[in-house]
């Protein structure tokens, strides 16, 4: 199939008036007799309507083929010349002169300002050494004013022109960095609040499943009346920690809601003790050993909340999943300052047969523990691993103290 020629783009409108004014503009002039200079070399006067046409034609090219466009202007300006000339064909070829600067290639609008500061000197040089007359000086003056001036111009606005652009572009540049800023700030504290939300209640739900099963199953009425006053307290720890959390989300400076402090290591007493009244129906002790130097070092507040929140998710876990037995929480700081990292360490019966049936996990904890870790730039392994008397489960975190936390 034969391809389609192709088409010239359509010249701009501005271009179009410009060449109906600059024709009806010199046909003016040409009829009422009014020429620049008279004819050279026995020319017809007439050729400067032809030059006319053809250069108000050229100007449809001056954004198309700037280059096109000058050239046939060029060819059309020196016929004006020689039979007599018009002022509305000089002012054409000025304004082409501009355009090709304008809207030309870089390589053109570096080139052509210089190109016509030669031509402009030899137009100088030749009448001076010809007529050897000081007047003879107008005439690079004259050339000047219709080369060097447009081309200069051109020069001016287009370097303005793309220093504006460069200025847009790098405001749009900016402007989408801090759009990404934001959404990846967005993205971070949602992941966070999901995390802190995640930790703050599924403790106390998972007591309250395993407290329900349990009263389900039994058929004592006192156990029954235990396992109620179990759920209730869990109920009523669960709502405070969600309250505490929508403070978080509240203004701060709506004094209705008391600040939320940060849980650390100092509360692991109370939240072990918790974990033993929720573990009654699932047989689990919780013991905690704190291998820490006495003395040490405040650790950086990060690195307590994580801490605390490792040994939080994995005691829930232990009483969803864990089989009766002993579960071990260990902490061990060997640097015993500022250096080194914090070891966390929890251990749980892995398997073994359960009084009530395990409670159904998302998963999410394990990826909240690792996202806290890996925030602090530290490690975390969590698998079934040898024991003493078996195969146990372990969740094994190491909390670098210096720069990362």
């Amino acid at each position: 199939m034969p391809s389609r020629p192709s088409r010239l783009p359509r010249p701009h409108r501005d271009d179009v008036l410009i060449g109906l004014v600059g024709v009806f503009g010199g046909t003016l002039l040409w009829t009422l007799g009014l020429h620049n200079n008279p004819p050279f070399f026995g020319t017809p006067q007439w050729l400067g309507v032809v030059a006319l046409v053809v250069i108000s034609g050229a100007e449809l090219l001056r954004r198309t083929a700037p280059v096109t466009g000058l050239g046939i202007g060029t060819v059309a300006v020196a016929v004006d010349l020689c039979s007599g000339g018009l002022a509305a064909t000089l002012l054409m070829y000025t304004d082409l002169i501009y355009a090709c600067v304008m809207y030309g290639t870089p390589a053109t609008a570096r080139h052509l300002p210089r190109l016509c500061v030669l031509v402009t000197a030899v137009a100088t040089a030749v009448p001076l050494g010809i007529v050897r007359e000081p007047w003879a000086l107008l005439v690079g003056m004259l050339v000047a004013v219709f080369t060097i001036s447009p081309a200069w111009t051109g020069v001016l606005v287009r370097n303005h022109r793309e220093e504006a652009a460069a200025a847009r572009l790098e405001a749009e540049r900016v402007a989408l960095l801090a759009e990404l800023d934001r959404r990846e700030a967005v993205t971070a504290e949602r992941a966070r609040m999901a995390r802190e939300l995640h930790d703050m209640v599924a403790n106390h739900l998972s007591a309250i499943a395993i407290h329900s099963t349990a009263a389900q199953s039994l058929k004592d009425p006192a156990a029954t009346e235990e396992a109620l006053g179990v759920i209730r307290e869990n109920s009523v720890r669960g709502l405070a920690e969600m309250r505490r959390l929508i403070g978080l989300l509240r203004d701060a400076r709506d004094d209705d809601h008391e600040p939320y402090a940060a849980p650390t290591l100092g509360a692991l007493d109370s939240l072990l003790e918790q974990a033993r009244s929720n573990s009654v129906p699932g047989g689990q002790d919780f013991v905690l050993y704190d291998e820490r130097p006495a003395g040490s070092a405040p650790l950086p507040a990060p690195v307590e909340l994580a801490a605390y929140r490792i040994v939080q998710e994995s005691l829930t876990n232990a009483l969803k999943h864990a089989g009766p037995g002993r579960v071990d929480v260990t902490l061990t700081h060997p640097a015993g300052g500022t250096d080194g990292a914090l070891e966390v360490s929890v251990t749980s019966p892995y398997g073994g047969d359960r009084p009530t049936p395990p409670v159904p996990g998302s998963g999410t904890g394990l990826i909240g523990m690792r996202e806290r870790v890996t925030l602090l730039g530290g490690t975390l392994d969590a698998g079934p691993v040898p024991g003493p008397s078996g195969t146990v489960w372990r969740v094994r975190a190491a909390l670098p103290l210096g720069d990362g936390a």
